[in-house]
């Protein structure tokens, strides 16, 4: 299947007036050309098209989706990933289209499309235009859709339709899906926002293995299931599990926590600045060692924003064998850190993997004077600062040593509230689309 897509500088008139006009104009063209070279800028941008969302979902799975209340593809930029081809990336849909309506003063989480099948994209950015190449569904063991609705009850956010009024079923096999590398066997990896899960999947699509913290027991899935990550991450805060996969170039994977875990409860999550990064071994098949990943102030990272709950990793990328780009992020700001993975800084198996260590390691307010190694980071670049970065950058990409891919979840044009769609059922579309942007650094990474 292949549809398609869709400082300057002032120079002062006194300083004019004693100037040679051919030297005036030479010194106004070179500093312009400094200015914009020395700085960070957006190189190209380009938007995918108008893509009914039934016709995409039932072209991969036929009868998935019976009626997309006139949604189109989007959310396919959870992240990317390069193919190896200019222009290429592999993209990943997270669990489809989803909002918020309240109702009797509670939020209900509503899924317009509940048969939509989380997938695998193949883009090419061609001039102004991103192109869909191919797409693979993730399916069960027995070629199923895996589906994008919530695992557990209690656990996970009780599913409901679009206007919010009838309550749907939950799947075990529903996975909400975010970072994606490739594999050395030509599947791919992928990290899930549920378990949190690292999952294994074919280069058909098929999930092979889904890893899930120690003590989950989620039962009844159409794939195998392996308890291997550290039961502390049942602690996830709901919507905000892993959000952020890396492959380094030995093959371990860096799995990134979206946000701090609730321990010990929720209010110690939302205020917390520390999350986890973990290094995962596929040859192990195991974690094998933890970081801890200390946030700046929300303000710092995001000047219009004083909430530090709004702090998210949603995307890291491998920059050398043990370098790591981190994105830092609220809907509106990000920032790209990098960081040095050390084996002084890991913390696998101490004290804060066990959830009845008080203090636990989200309530430090300085970790490193409690003794607790964290990561050591430098600022790469503000992406707030560049013209032209659309905001909710969820996938970072490396080009090249100079240059970026970004991309954005433009959450299927979905907003939230009951104004989200019309008398008739249809979306209201937010108008905001699924943009690829190259970013240049003058300084590299």
């Amino acid at each position: 299947m292949s549809p398609q897509a869709v400082g300057r500088r002032r120079i002062h008139r006194s300083v004019a007036a004693s100037v040679p006009l051919a030297v005036l104009a030479a010194l106004a063209v070179s500093g312009t050309a400094n200015a914009h070279d020395d700085q960070p800028k957006v190189t190209r941008t380009a938007t995918l098209g108008d893509i009914p969302l039934g016709t995409f979902s039932n072209t991969l799975l036929p009868g998935t989706v019976d009626d997309d209340h006139g949604i189109d593809l989007g959310g396919i930029g959870s992240d990317i990933y390069p193919t190896g081809r200019k222009g290429e990336f592999w993209t990943v849909t997270d669990r489809g289209p989803n909002g918020q309506i309240k109702v009797d003063g509670k939020k209900r989480r509503t899924f317009p499309a509940p048969g939509f099948d989380p997938a695998i994209v193949r883009i090419r950015v061609c001039g102004d235009t991103v192109k869909v190449l191919d797409a693979i569904p993730v399916t069960t063991a027995s070629g199923k859709p895996v589906t994008g609705l919530p695992n557990q009850q209690a656990r996970d956010e009780a599913p409901y339709s679009y206007d919010a009024r009838k309550a749907l079923s939950y799947d075990p096999n529903g996975l909400d899906t975010e970072g994606i590398v490739r594999a050395e066997d030509g599947g791919f990896w992928l990290v899930d926002e549920y378990g949190p899960s690292l999952v294994h999947v074919s280069a058909r699509g098929t999930v092979l293995t889904r890893y899930v913290p120690k003590g989950l027991n989620l039962t009844g899935t159409d794939y195998p299931v392996v308890e291997s990550l550290p039961s502390v991450l049942l602690h996830r805060k709901v919507n905000r599990g892993f959000e952020g996969l890396a492959q380094l170039p030995g093959g371990d994977l860096v799995l990134a926590l979206q946000s701090p875990l609730s321990l010990p409860d929720a209010d110690a999550g939302n205020a917390s600045r520390t999350t986890r990064l973990l290094r995962f071994s596929p040859k192990k098949r195991a974690v094998t060692a933890e970081y801890a990943y200390r946030f700046d102030p929300v303000n710092v990272v995001d000047p219009s924003e004083d909430d530090t709950s709004e702090l998210k990793i949603s995307s890291v990328v491998a920059v050398g064998r043990d370098r790591l780009l981190v994105e830092e992020r609220t809907d509106k700001a990000a920032r790209l850190q990098l960081v040095r993975l050390t084996r002084s800084a890991d913390i696998l198996g101490g004290p804060y993997d066990d959830d009845t260590t008080s203090p636990s390691l989200e309530q430090l307010g300085d970790p490193v004077a409690s003794g607790v190694p964290v990561l050591g980071k430098r600022l790469v670049v503000d992406l707030g600062e560049v013209e032209g970065v659309p905001g909710k950058i969820e996938g970072v990409a490396r080009v090249d040593d100079h240059t970026l891919a970004l991309i954005n979840d433009n959450d299927f044009g979905m907003t939230d509230g009951a104004g989200a769609f019309d008398a008739q059922g249809r979306l209201i579309d937010s108008g905001i689309k699924t943009t690829v942007v190259y970013v240049r650094l003058p300084d590299g990474i």
